[in-house]
Order: C-alpha cells, then structure tokens, then sequence
C-alpha cells in the first residue's frame, strides 16, 4: 500500500490525538476517517482489464474530501476551466484581507457566522469603492476564497480576493482601470475595517455570538467594548499581493488558492512514529526556507483546525460573477468589447480524457502490452 504522507501521520497517531483531544467537530472526525481510507481499498476500487493480454489493473478509490491533499488535482483543473470563460479583457488584482490575530479565539468558536461576515464584508468593500467614480466607477468581478493558516499551520485568517480591473457601469457600459489597483489601499483599510467592526458590534448586540472558555470574559459588555476599542485602534492592513497585466493567467493563478489545503503533500519531508517535519517559506521574502517539526499529534491538532463547518463555501462569487446575473452579465461585457478571450477547454471530456490532456496520462493503456484496450469492469468493495 503506497499510503501518502500525510496518511503516514494520521495512521501513527490519529488514536492518541482522539485521546488527547476529545472534543473534535463531527466534520473533523469525518475528514480523518477520509484521510485513513483515501486509496487504501477501505472506499472500494475500479476493476479495469486489458482485452489484448488479460492484465487486470486495479484502482483503489480516492475518498474526495475537500481536505484531502490528494484529492484536489483534478477538481483543481475543473474548477479553473470553468472560470476561464468568465474572465474579461482587463487587468486583474489580488487583494487580501486579514483579520487581527486577536480576533482568533471568538472567530475559532463562530466559524460559520464569521467567516461567513468575513466573505461579506471583504465583497462589499470591493463592491462599493469599486462603483465610486473617484476609483472605477463601474462593478467588477470578483472570485474570493477563505484560507485560515499561514506556513506554520497556526490559526491565521484571511481573504484572498481576484478582483478584474473592469467592469460594468450603471448606464450599461464597459469601463476598466489603467493597469494600477484604482482603490488606495489605506481607503481600502478603513472601510473594511469600519463595516467588519460594525457588523460584529451588531451580533454582539443581538446576542448571536457564542463565547467559548477562550473568549469567555467578551460576554461582559465593558470588556467587550475594551476589546472592540483596541480593534478599532489596530492598523488592518490589507494588501495588494499581486497584479496582473496579462489578464489570463489571473485565473491560473487562482487554482493555485483555490483548492489549497492547510498543507500539501510535498511541504511534508519526513514522518516518523512520533513526530512530522515539513518545510515552510522564510519569514520575510527572499529568505530561505524553514524547517518546522512538531509532535503527530499537534500536527494533526493544527492541521484540523482548518477543516471548514460542512457546506460551507470558501469559494464565493460577486459584482457581474454573482450567480444570479452572471450569465447575463458576461454576455454584455463580451458584446462590448469585440470578443471572448478564453473558452473553456476541457468541456464534456470524461475522466480519462482530461488526465491524459492535463497530465498526459493515459489511464487507458495497458502497462503490460502497451494497448490502449483497457476496459473497464466495474467497481469492487471490500465485504
């Protein structure tokens, strides 16, 4: 059994962190269940047999859980695939909002409330100064995908957001910015920061917040309004981390957040029994890589942190790629200005066909004779 990496550390050790932490979210004990079975035959396997020499090749399931590091290969390519045929003529941004590290033990314990506000606010400030003629005057696209880690796997949580540098006027026509983010970036951080502040003030105020033992004393309003202030006195800095002239590769470049987990497999350098050691960037840009080391047990801990409340999505889409109206929007945008750019290249292709294209894979030939005749026979599962 060829068991990846991070498969290594949950079967050394997944029993003792249940003993050591007991009280685990139902969807984090479901995603270790799919990590412990992902291609071990546990999840059944596709029976494939060869009609020139006989071999038979046998394929044990992936588990396809949206945590899984070996899962994401290909609904990666899916996803970018798709967003290629909404991208528009114009620049692109990628902006990141980031959330006060104080904030962590209340957002750890309102995980579907807050991020959810997270993702709202992030949208409405882009949204807003956006349709400000004083920036663009017009309503962009926006893709934006929740991460909560940094290199380490602590608890750091952020917003990245692919903004188009265009989009549509009021009166129905096409406008876009001059290759530079239009939005100051200090006008950019006190909005985010004013509404964010308010709309926690106004849950607090409705009494929608649940306060663990972490966050306990915030129940007591004149400590809440003492935490709150020290907020408003913080220096939010959200940032522009990259921009685009070449419109097209924005999108590839979002695949590489899209489907990103709290840590791949190849970041992993060595697991032994009892500890993990994997690689992280250095600190500052430039500097070398770091090594990191930590117990199995606090690296499966870190790891599940991150694992999301079921159904929530951490990919959301707005201004003219909000769902309602996006089919309407891009056929206006495409209209005025001359042409589509990209279309899609993978439609209606079978699994087989699009590994061989992206991979150049062929899941179909033989390993044996070489034929190009494996058929396949259907699925088996263990009794």
């Amino acid at each position: 059994m060829n068991n990846s990496k991070i498969q290594q550390i949950w079967n050394f050790s997944y029993d003792a962190f249940c003993e050591r932490y007991p009280l685990r979210s139902t969807v984090q004990d479901k995603t270790s269940r799919a990590i412990l079975n992902c291609k071990t035959g546990n999840l059944g396997c596709n029976v494939n047999q060869c009609t020139d020499c006989g071999h038979l090749e046998i394929h044990n399931n992936s588990c396809k859980n949206r945590n899984c590091p070996n899962c994401q290969a290909v609904s990666k390519e899916v996803w970018v695939d798709k967003r290629r045929a909404e991208v528009m003529d114009a620049p692109y941004f990628h902006v990141v909002f980031t959330l006060p590290h104080e904030l962590n033990p209340l957002l750890y314990c309102n995980q579907t409330l807050l991020y959810g506000l997270l993702h709202r606010c992030s949208a409405e400030t882009l949204l807003e100064l956006s349709k400000d003629k004083k920036y663009l005057g017009a309503t962009p696209g926006i893709i934006q995908v929740l991460h909560t880690w940094n290199q380490e796997l602590d608890y750091h949580v952020h917003m990245h957001c692919i903004i188009s540098g265009g989009g549509i006027t009021e009166t129905g026509k096409l406008k876009k910015s001059k290759g530079k983010f239009f939005i100051p970036v200090y006008v950019l951080r006190d909005k985010f920061k004013g509404k964010f502040l308010a709309e926690l003030q106004k849950l607090y105020q409705q009494e929608k917040l649940i306060f663990s033992r972490s966050c306990e004393k915030m129940k007591n309003s004149y400590f809440w309004s003492e935490f709150k202030n020290k907020l408003y006195q913080k220096d939010w800095c959200p940032y522009i981390k990259e921009t685009f002239n070449g419109f097209g590769n924005a999108i590839e470049y979002l695949g590489r957040y899209t489907h990103k987990i709290a840590i791949s497999n190849n970041r992993i350098l060595s697991v032994t029994q009892t500890e993990t050691t994997f690689s992280a960037r250095g600190k500052k840009p430039g500097e070398a890589k770091r090594t990191i080391k930590l117990s199995n047990t606090e690296f499966i801990r870190r790891f599940l942190m991150h694992v999301l409340p079921s159904g929530f999505q951490k990919i959301r889409y707005y201004g003219f790629l909000n769902n309602r109206k996006k089919t309407e929007n891009l056929k206006l945008i495409f209209k005025l200005q001359g042409h589509q750019r990209f279309k899609r290249r993978y439609t209606d292709l079978s699994m087989q066909d699009l590994i061989k294209k992206v991979w150049n894979v062929d899941i179909c030939q033989c390993p044996v004779c070489g034929n190009s005749t494996m058929v396949y026979l259907g699925r088996s599962y263990k009794s």
